[in-house]
């Protein structure tokens, strides 16, 4: 897909990728960007990273993903968009068993999962009026294995990845691109009490644009997603007791180990 002159729409804009997203995206040469999030003034420094103003090529949107009703009205308004990136997302970092409740887990998947989902559903008519588009999925690598530190979240991932692999056959016959997304952990706000090594967002931004130019389904960002995938191959249940070793100090010392 050539990236020049695509209208794009992302959720998730004041994020820690989004930033980044746009910056390259305007340098790409895309006619117009969508940026998106439940509080549009969250939004506000977004709009200074357009630097020519005689363009205005962003322009913000109001949209909870979550919302049914918010996610019609994002694509009523954005009827031209021929790049969606879907990338809203939330981690409470809760264990399935050590959390108090289940609310965290159920609010994860409406984000991570329900809300990635109805974003697809609703713009996949829109990317078809134009000749197909493409449609990034920003996931992670926690989805291919379960960290059990945030195991809700990595669940929601998981049921994303799944997800996005039948979206994509689904919209194959429309010829929309499906991109997933895949990297460890990112270097922004939602994992600071993480354990490294971390992922520069920039990167991830970069490999996610660079797989739509090339038509790349799966791409895994980043040194450590790349090693972790093809451990994955070999020797899965090792990766999984791997990821299991880091509970217990974190456990026991909350979300700041």
């Amino acid at each position: 897909m050539q990236i020049s002159g695509a209208v794009v729409l992302i959720t998730g804009a004041n994020g820690g990728i989004a930033a980044h997203f746009i910056e390259q995206l305007l340098g790409l040469g895309v006619a117009k960007i969508y940026v998106c999030a439940r509080n549009l003034a969250k939004l506000n420094p977004l709009l200074a990273l357009d630097r020519n103003t005689d363009n205005n090529r962003i322009i913000p949107v109001e949209l909870d993903v979550t919302n049914p009703q918010s996610v019609l009205n994002a694509a009523s308004q954005c009827q031209d968009v021929t790049l969606l990136i879907n990338n809203a997302g939330t981690s409470l970092n809760q264990g399935l068993i050590a959390a108090s409740d289940i609310d965290s887990a159920r609010n994860e998947m409406e984000v991570n999962y329900f809300g990635m989902l109805s974003m697809c559903r609703a713009f996949a008519p829109i990317l078809k009026q134009h000749g197909g588009g493409a449609i990034v999925n920003i996931l992670s690598l926690l989805g291919k294995v379960n960290l059990p530190f945030s195991g809700s979240y990595s669940a929601s991932k998981a049921a994303a990845i799944s997800m996005t692999q039948g979206v994509r056959a689904e919209l194959a016959v429309q010829k929309t691109l499906v991109v997933a997304v895949m990297p460890g952990t990112v270097d922004t706000e939602l994992a600071k009490d993480w354990p490294n090594p971390k992922v520069a967002p920039a990167e991830v931004a970069s490999s996610a644009l660079q797989a739509v130019i090339d038509g790349v389904e799966d791409v895994y960002p980043g040194e450590q997603a790349a090693q972790v995938s093809a451990q994955l191959l070999t020797d899965p249940k090792g990766v999984e007791k791997y990821m299991a070793s880091f509970l217990p100090g974190m456990m026991l010392a909350g979300t700041n180990a």
